[in-house]
């Protein structure tokens, strides 16, 4: 069976020839290495070669225009998931670069991102703060369009990397939804006081809310059948804002945004982080198809995928929940034994993706990471059958 029918039977809710995997990120280049992919020369080269040309900016915007290249850039990350099994690669639609600055970029979104390295020379991409000191910084931004060149090219570059690999891998489009892009290019602080001026928060909201929506319109219509939308929600403890906010500014957009993509023939899989207790109900309402990663390291023991699936099983694919920090320094066999039971109690029938509870970082070791791949081969094949 093909990635493409593996992922989608299991969306489904029906039982493929294994359980599929997906991480929404592989930053390890140790673990790469072990695999026998030379990680990320190319986009470490191509980012130290940009930031020293002169019109820099002029020229890596081309360059995320240009589906050859975005394509090329995608191949090995794209086979070291084929060679471990994983069934998913995403191609990034939204916050692409926009403006250099030094030791990173600003991005589409006003996001200040910064390059650093891990110690075995892994390219680390974090989120430094707001662009933005207010919202009338926000009202001169030139606002991201769903039409422009680079939106269409990050997509069919990653389906032409997929049919190279005949359909071991099915390239899906991640996109930013309307919370993190919305608070991220301001910072914590200043958005916070937004949210106290109704006027200016819906329109951020808005902003980000059509984007989203069109995206998919064009994704569906092109054949997209699964998009991952970016859009965390949480904190350890909590959501970012009241429950009420997220029923004024989020959720009617993404109710319109899963109706678009079913009405498209399309499914949508949620990426948020956080404690999402308080949030569930409503996001289980609003149509989404998969969500990603059910945090497991929240401060709330009740936020916890065993029991959120004894109520929501049949409504939705839940994806991920191996904590990062485990896959980091903790004892194989505990890892062993969650991972078992993660297949054991979520896989049967279908509506489960074997995943980390975020992605695999850095600090995620080899024997740790093998230790998960020994139980997904021996115990992820249809039928389950899993010793208690």
């Amino acid at each position: 069976m093909d990635a493409p029918t593996r992922v989608m039977k299991a969306l489904d809710h029906e039982e493929p020839d294994r359980v599929p995997a997906f991480e929404s990120a592989f930053t390890n280049n140790t673990i790469m290495k072990h695999y026998g992919i030379e990680p990320g020369a190319g986009i470490k080269d191509g980012y130290e070669a940009i930031k020293r040309l002169p019109g820099k900016d002029r020229l890596a915007n081309m360059a995320f225009s240009n589906k050859k290249w975005l394509a090329k850039g995608l191949v090995d990350g794209y086979e070291l998931l084929r060679r471990v099994k994983i069934d998913i690669g995403l191609s990034y639609v939204t916050h692409t670069y926009r403006k250099g600055i030094e030791g990173g970029y600003i991005d589409e979104f006003g996001r200040v991102m910064q390059v650093d390295y891990y110690e075995d020379g892994t390219l680390i991409l974090g989120y430094r703060g707001g662009h933005f000191k207010s919202f009338e910084d926000y009202e001169k931004w030139k606002q991201p369009s769903p039409h422009e060149k680079r939106r269409l090219a990050a997509y069919q570059a990653g389906k032409e990397v997929q049919d190279q690999m005949k359909n071991e891998i099915l390239s899906v489009p991640a996109i930013g939804g309307m919370m993190e892009p919305a608070w991220e290019p301001f910072g914590i602080e200043l958005f916070s006081r937004i949210l106290a001026r109704p006027k200016q928060a819906k329109r951020v909201f808005d902003d980000r809310g059509e984007l989203a929506l069109e995206l998919v319109k064009i994704l569906s219509e092109r054949g997209a059948e699964l998009i991952l939308i970016w859009d965390d929600y949480g904190f350890k403890n909590g959501p970012f804002m009241s429950p009420r906010n997220f029923e004024t500014y989020v959720w009617p957009w993404l109710r319109r945004i899963c109706d678009a993509a079913h009405k498209g023939g399309s499914k949508i899989m949620l990426h948020s982080d956080g404690d999402l207790m308080m949030l569930f109900e409503d996001i289980v309402k609003c149509g989404i198809d998969a969500i990603h990663p059910i945090e497991p390291t929240t401060a709330n023991p009740e936020y916890d995928i065993f029991k959120l699936a004894e109520k929501y099983g049949d409504k939705i694919t839940f994806v991920g929940n191996l904590s990062p920090t485990l896959l980091a320094t903790g004892e194989i066999s505990e890892i062993k034994d969650y991972s078992v039971r993660l297949i054991r109690e979520l896989a049967p029938g279908g509506g489960y993706f074997f995943s980390s509870g975020h992605s695999i970082v850095p600090s995620a070791t080899v024997d740790r990471w093998e230790a998960v791949m020994e139980v997904r081969e021996m115990y992820g094949t249809y039928p389950i059958s899993v010793p208690d």
